[in-house]
């Protein structure tokens, strides 16, 4: 006779633990995909305010010296997080360049 408590689990109860575990995970990431989206929406609101402020005092629409500094402080940010920092550079990149053009349609 074997001992219940030694026996493995039915492949059914392992599959059944994964979806729960895996459902677990999709819905983290379903909510910190809402963050995300939230905190842009919120980024790019100050970023537009800045946009219409650097066009009433005819101020160039990029600021290459800050956005070196930005990218610096997220690679930093990223491998404090443990984040891979080549990703972090290029996700700043991309939200830069869209400010920029932001900024640009502001000049006009």
């Amino acid at each position: 006779m074997t001992d219940a408590s030694t026996q493995a689990p039915a492949p059914g109860d392992v599959i059944t633990r994964a979806a729960e575990i895996l459902a677990g995970h999709r819905d983290s990431i379903d909510r910190l995909d809402a963050i995300l989206v939230f905190t842009l929406a919120e980024r790019f609101k100050h970023t537009q305010a800045v946009g219409v402020l650097k066009a009433q005092h005819d101020l160039p629409p990029s600021d290459p010296a800050r956005e070196e500094t930005q990218i610096a402080r997220l690679e930093a940010l990223a491998k404090e997080a443990d984040l891979d920092p080549e990703f972090a550079k290029k996700f700043l990149n991309f939200i830069i360049q869209e400010v920029i053009r932001h900024h640009k349609q502001h000049q006009s």
